[in-house]
This record gives structure tokens, sequence and C-alpha cells, in this order.
């Protein structure tokens, strides 16, 4: 054995010996009991950080555990096609190499654009999380949109279609040509999108972050050179219809009038009285707003009592428009610029440039009032920074609340729960998200994602022309070919066309099949029948309602029962001050950066390939310089998975500080050096026996195994119950302060020469050493896997006594009782405490004598 324990050596030959040997591949046919997890599918885009990280050495330690313990335990690796975040690493490339729009090349180019991307560039994290050990069963390695989970995908759009549990809401175009007695029904079904003018897209709720603003502020804002002002409210006035004078209104958002369609007052207050029933006049087009009373929405004691109404661009104005039918007036064109609507002024303007021209274009008419500081919420997207631009859009939703009740149920009922939550603090947002759960948007206007299974049919004497103008033209089928049959037999005798969806669905959807899909459903696949419903899902708790929410909805609604029966949510990492994790801040941490060690230059270089600006850029060296002057040491992946399994006890977030990890591959020399040691007392010859006695033992023996059991047993009671922090420390403990700093030390005398006196203690030494080292390996193993293999594969006699190629097809260590011996670990206890008071007698006495 080498003197010095190097990671790199330990870790580069294993991984691809375990997956040639078929060593994580589950079988469907097996009579074991099966336990299955579920990767949660990295975007393809993805390259490893610490948060895969954290989720690869909790999920592998639990799946190497079970597999272990004797179950038929499959770990499914998957990948996710991210739509968004994939079109936008396209476009980028596409305008970078060729000076080319997607629109330039088309769509139908654009996504073999994308297809070759992923097929060169996409999915390196999959690889990269082999670096970490991930014992995933590569054999059942999928995608979210190849062949299996496409069909997966257009069979629960149909299915949840025909249930009425999908429906699409009606074009806004067609109100202009309908009769006011029945937009009452139209409205029903008009919805406010949350729209990204950057990706041009909507995005779902809860992809949209919101900040609180206080006063005045500048915003940084995608696509604008300088900084938006936020924080303000501006008011301005109304002229009135048949000289009645003026009202004055304020607002947040003042570009956003060019869209208003009335003033609303509230019904008691004296000082509108007499507009009842008024008009007031738009100075910048003519259109004449009605003075409307509305009770819910107006706040008489709040500014002047009055307030302008943009029913499409306001959640709060749009249910005034559906109360009072009003007219709902699109002022943006996708990108965030005024369009026609907006009048010949301010079109083509982008948004916060025509704010300040409005604001001029009222002064110059003299009916701006001024400005104040106001407090607001800016809903911002999660993934452009990008303000939030209400819209009216026609879009796909999934109704939830009927499947929403059955996800609360499955964890909420006393007499029947089928999910827990670990911790279990999260079952209270559980509760709350899904009680106050609004339909879900799933319809995204990209071209990267499955294209929406619906196909328009427009007849030739339909007098609208328009895509999606008459809602019940809509026909929903899992390829054209069906959907045109479909049509034939709906409009019998009648010339027409069919035209699919442009739109693409939400990612989230494809990944809240996952746990069905990658079992083959829709087909009855065998893997579906073994591995359906899935153990448990191990993920951040960031996604409980993107990922696990949507999941569990479906699962239930089609697959007939919970996805999995337990969902532990493991903390998000932070970095050693508790700061988020930021490339400006420069304190991102890569994991392989950490595994194979990195100079402060190296760290450095990282951050001048990235896009940060010369300020961040400089603001991010120096944070890497404060936190690591000298570099990241070589920790290896073993030290790494274990420091981050360690960190689970510490709440919903971990403060991660790499001091910790280097601790830890110092611990892992000592573990090389204590089976260094114990080479050299074991003869190559070594045979081990079949059973220990330990009654037979010296005391020292004796007391090993009674504590050995008493980590074994803390240890599999931790991992029963998901403590995953507790469990590191029974193990650690064991290693490092009863085995390497008391038994060995404790044996040793039995080892110095050859004295026949000591030749039977030397002998059960022996006999306690082995056994302590491969039962105390595997007890390790799947924490550390590398390391336990290699020093595991070098004990003698190991295979034969065994029977078992690697360390990771062992049994599990379970407690033997006849080991246990609370008398000999309460005489050890004394012992040790005895010699602890003596070491401190001897530190006083020796500081005394050096002070006189």
């Amino acid at each position: 054995m080498a003197k010095q324990y190097s990671p790199a050596s330990v870790e580069k030959s294993w991984y691809a010996w375990w997956e040639k040997s078929g060593f994580f591949q589950a079988d469907a046919s097996s009579s074991k009991p099966p336990f299955v997890i579920v990767l949660p599918p990295p975007n393809v885009t993805g390259a490893l950080h610490i948060g895969h990280a954290l989720t690869c050495a909790i999920e592998d330690t639990i799946i190497r555990w079970r597999r272990m313990s004797g179950y038929n335990a499959l770990w499914v690796p998957g990948m996710d096609h991210a739509g968004i975040a994939t079109q936008v690493v396209v476009e980028k490339k596409l305008k970078r190499e060729r000076g080319l729009t997607r629109h330039d090349v088309g769509r139908e180019n654009f996504v073999n654009e994308v297809w070759k991307w992923k097929d060169e560039y996409g999915g390196t994290i999959l690889g990269q999380l082999r670096r970490l050990g991930a014992s995933l069963d590569w054999s059942r390695e999928c995608f979210t949109m190849d062949e299996k989970r496409t069909k997966a995908v257009m069979e629960a759009f149909n299915r949840l279609y025909k249930e009425g549990l999908i429906y699409r809401h009606h074009n806004p175009l067609f109100f202009k040509y309908v009769a006011s007695s029945f937009l009452h029904a139209f409205y029903r079904d008009l919805r406010l999108v949350n729209w990204d003018c950057i990706l041009r897209t909507a995005i779902s709720d809860i992809e949209v972050d919101y900040t609180d603003i206080k006063e005045r502020t500048l915003l940084k804002v995608p696509s604008y050179e300088k900084p938006v002002e936020f924080g303000v409210l501006t008011s301005f006035a109304y002229p009135l219809e048949g000289e009645l004078g003026e009202i004055v209104v304020a607002t947040t958002r003042v570009e956003t009038m060019l869209g208003d369609t009335a003033i609303a007052i509230h019904p008691e207050d004296k000082r509108y009285s007499h507009l009842h029933g008024k008009f007031a006049i738009h100075p910048f087009n003519g259109r004449k707003l009605p003075i409307i009373c509305d009770a819910i929405l107006v706040d008489p004691t709040f500014g002047t009592g009055a307030v302008k109404i943009t029913p499409a661009h306001d959640p709060n104005d749009f249910e005034v428009g559906k109360r009072h039918n009003l007219e709902f007036i699109n002022i943006f064109t996708d990108d965030g610029k005024i369009n026609s609507n907006g009048g010949a002024d301010f079109v083509g303007m982008p948004r916060f440039k025509a704010r300040e021209a409005v604001i001029d274009a009222l002064q110059k008419k003299k009916l701006y009032r001024g400005a104040q500081n106001n407090e607001m919420r800016l809903g911002l997207c999660s993934r452009t920074n990008d303000v939030i631009e209400p819209m009216i859009k026609p879009q796909w939703y999934v109704s939830c609340s009927n499947i929403a009740k059955e996800a609360l149920d499955a964890a909420m009922d006393d007499q029947n729960r089928k999910l827990e939550f670990i911790p279990k603090q999260y079952t209270a947002e559980w509760k709350r998200w899904l009680e106050n759960i609004r339909d879900w948007c799933i319809s995204r206007q990209l071209w990267w994602g499955h294209r929406i299974p619906a196909w328009y049919v427009t007849l030739e004497d339909d007098e609208l022309k328009e895509l999606g103008a008459y809602n019940d033209h809509w026909i929903v089928a899992t390829n054209e070919e069906q959907a045109l049959a479909e049509a034939r037999k709906k409009y019998s005798g009648k010339k027409f066309e069919i035209s699919q969806d442009p739109d693409v669905l939400d990612t989230w959807f494809s990944s809240g099949l996952f746990p069905l899909s990658v079992l083959g459903w829709p087909d009855d696949t065998d893997d579906l029948k073994a591995f359906y419903p899935t153990s448990v899902l191990e993920t951040g708790h960031d996604i409980l309602f993107f990922w696990v929410a949507r999941m569990v909805m479906l699962g239930i609604k089609l697959g007939g029962d919970v996805p999995f029966s337990k969902v532990y949510l493991h903390p998000m990492i932070r970095d050693a001050h508790g700061r988020k994790m930021s490339k400006s801040l420069g304190n991102v941490i890569d994991p392989l950066e950490v595994i194979n060690g990195i100079s402060l230059e190296g760290l450095n270089k990282r951050l001048e390939g990235g896009n940060l600006d010369p300020n961040e850029l400089a603001t991010a060296k120096e944070g890497q310089r404060k936190d690591f002057p000298n570099g990241i040491a070589e920790c290896g992946a073993d030290a790494l998975r274990f420091a981050l399994v360690s960190y689970t006890a510490q709440s919903d977030k971990i403060n991660l500080d790499i001091l910790r990890v280097v601790g830890y591959r110092q611990w892992c020399n000592k573990l090389w050096n204590a089976v260094r040691f114990a080479m050299s007392k074991l003869p190559d010859d070594y045979t081990p026996p079949s059973t220990i006695n330990p009654e037979t033992m010296p005391f020292s023996c004796r007391w090993i195994l009674s504590v050995l059991n008493k980590a074994i047993s803390k240890t599999v009671l931790s991992l029963n119950s998901y403590e995953f922090s507790d469990a590191t420390t029974s193990v650690y403990s064991w290693w490092q302060y009863q085995f390497c700093d008391i038994f060995i030390e404790a044996i040793k005398p039995y080892f110095a020469g050859d004295n026949p006196a000591f030749s039977s203690e030397r002998k059960f030494a022996q006999d306690a050493l082995w056994a302590c080292l491969e039962i105390g390996l595997r007890l390790l193993h799947p924490f550390m896997p590398f390391i336990t293999e290699e020093l595991w594969q070098r004990l003698p006699g190991v295979k034969s006594h065994t029977k078992k190629e690697s360390i990771m097809m062992c049994d599990y260590p379970s407690p033997i009782e006849s080991w246990t011996n609370e008398r000999v670990e309460y005489e050890m206890d004394l012992v040790e405490s005895t010699v602890r008071s003596l070491r401190s007698l001897r530190a006083e006495l020796l500081a005394k004598q050096k002070n006189e």
C-alpha cells in the first residue's frame, strides 16, 4: 500500500468497474423487495454544481445502503430538456456564431439546431455524476424528450383533456366581434398571465419572485442600458367630458395609462357623486373613459380616491374589467414595446422608456400632478430577472382544484396517510399551498419542448380566420393523423384546414410525469408493475411546488397512487458566511474543483470565462481571494460526499465551509493508515474466522466489538429515520475515537516483538482487527464508496470469506447480539475518564513547574 492516501489514485478506476460489472442494475423480475429513487432530472444545459453534489451524496448513500440491505434497489437517471434554458443557450450560440435569430432560421431548422447542440454538448452533468460515485442504473437512462417520454406526455395531455382537467381559455380577438350580451360568458374564461418580455413567453405563478420596494429605487432591468425607477407613485389628471373639470388619479406604472378604459370611484364617495355615469377623455387618443363605481377595488381614503383602470395589464383592474364589462386593450408587443393601440406618439418604444415619454407628454399638456415615494411589490422572472408584465394571452391550463385536494389528502389524512414529508415542517407549507392553488398555465411560447398536441380547425365558412378565434374548433389528439380523422368526423362534409398549436408545454409538465414515464407509462411494462410507486423522493425544498406537488397530483390521477411515500427535502447550500452562492460574489463552488483541487489563479480564470461585468468581476475576485487565498486543496469525492451528508442537520440552509471538507480528506488519510497498520499485522495467508466469540477475547477486543455493535445500531436507526447527519456522526465517532484512537493503541503491545506470552492475545487481536475493518468499511461504504472499496479489496481473505466481488454487493452490517457487553463498555468508560483526569493533572503540574 502507498504510504499516503491519494484521492485521485483511489477514485480513478473503481467506478468504471462497478458500472461494467452491472452492480447498479435492478431486475424487474427479482423476488427482493423494491426500493426506488428517481434522480431529479438535471437540466440538459447544466454543469455540476454544489446542489447537485448534495443531492447525489444523499441519494447514493440511501441507494447503496438499501442495496446492501437486501433490496432490489433502483436509482433511475434522467435529464430534463429545460425548455427555456436550452432555447436561450442555442439562440445565443446562433447569434454569436452566425449573427442569426431563431426567426431567421425558422422553427424546424432551429429545433434541429437544438437537437444537435443537445447531442454534442448536453448531458455532460450525467458524466460528472459518475465522478461523485453515483450508482445510477444507466441502462434505464432517459431524457424528457426522448420517444418514450414524449409518448407519455402526449397521452397524459389527452387523458386530462378528455376528463375536462385541461382547458384553453378564449382568444381575446373574438371579443370585439360578439354582442355585449354574450360578453360575460367570455370574460369568465379570460386569464391574465405572467409575461416575460425577454423570453417572450408566459411563466407560471411560482416562477415569479417578488421583491419589496420601500421607496424610490433604481433597478437594473434586462435589455435596458440605464437603471429603471420603481417605488414612485405618479399623479396626473384626466379631463372630464362636458367641461366638468378634471379627475386626478395616481399610478406606479404611468405607461399603462395608454390602455386605460375606465376610472373607478367608490359609490359612497361624496366628492365624486356628481360624476356617476359621466366620462373622462383620454388626453392622447380621445377615448371616452366611463366613471364607474366599484366598492370592491376603491378605497376612498387612499390617494385621491379615484383609480385608473387598465384591465389588460393589472390583476386588480382585470377583475374590475370583468365586473363592469369594460374594454380590454393590450398596449404591449410580446417583447415589451408599445404597440399600435398605444398611439402613434409612443408606438415601438420599450415600456420603461415609454414611461418617461408619457410623463413628458402629460407635462406638456399640463396634466402632470407630481410624484412621491410609494411602497410596492415588484414581480420578477426567476430565470431572467425581467419585470413581469401582466398580459392577456390565450393559454392552456390544468384545472387543479380536485387533483390538488387528492394530493393534500394524501399527506393530511390521519386515517390513510400515504405521503410523509421529512422534515415535518414542510407538511404545513404543503397544506397552505395546495389549499390556495390556482390553475396551472402549461403553455409556453417557445419552440423547444413538447409541442402541444392540439390542432385548430379553420372552416372554409368561418368568419374569423385567426388561430383560436372559436374555442370549440380545437381538437386534441396524440398525433396529426388522429386529429385529422377526428376533424373529418366532427365536420363531415365541410371544407377545412387544421394547424397545430405553435406553443409548447411547460417543462414541469413532463417533469411532473417523471416517476411514471421513466418506468414505461402509459404502457403496462414490467418496470411499471415492479417499481411504481417509487419509494422516496429526495430533492431541495425550493422545488416543493414546482415539481413535487405536480408529480403527486399527476401520479395519483394517472398512475392511480402517490408516486412515492416519502419526500425528503434537503437544505439549500450557502457559503461559509451564510450568503447565497452567486457568481458576482465569487463564492460559487464547483464540486469538481473541490474533488480535484484548484489554485486561486484557476478560480479567477473560471470567473474571467463567465459573463460578469468588470465591476462584478473585481468584486468576485476579491471574494475568492478572501475565502480561498491558497485555492482549494484536492479533497476527493469521498470527503466531499461525507461532508455534505454530515451538514444535513442544519435546518433549511447549509453554510458550507470548505475547511470541513479538507478535514474529512485528512480523516481519509487516517483510515488509510489504520488499514496499513492492520495489513502489517495480518499475514498474507491470514484466514478470517467463520465466527467470533468475544467472551474468550482480551478486554480491548470485547470492548471494540461491543461499541461497533452500538455504532451499527445507531447508524441503521439514523438511516431509517432519514437523520443522515446523525448517521455520519455514528460512523465517524466509532472509526475516529474508538477504533483509531483507542483500540489500535491498545493492541499495539500484542504485536511488539514475538513474545510467546502474547501469542493467544495476538491471534484474538488479529481476528478482532480484521472483523472491525471489514465490518467498519461496510458500515462506511454508502457514505464513502471509493476508499472503502479500495481498502476492503486489500483485506486478506475478504473475498473467500464474504463470497462477494465488491463491497457494494455485501450485506450492510447488522448488530450481533452476542457482541454487546454493557459491563465492558462501562469499565472502559471508567478507564477513559481516569486517563483524562490523569492527563489533566499532569498538564496542571507541568504548567505549575514552568511558572515556578
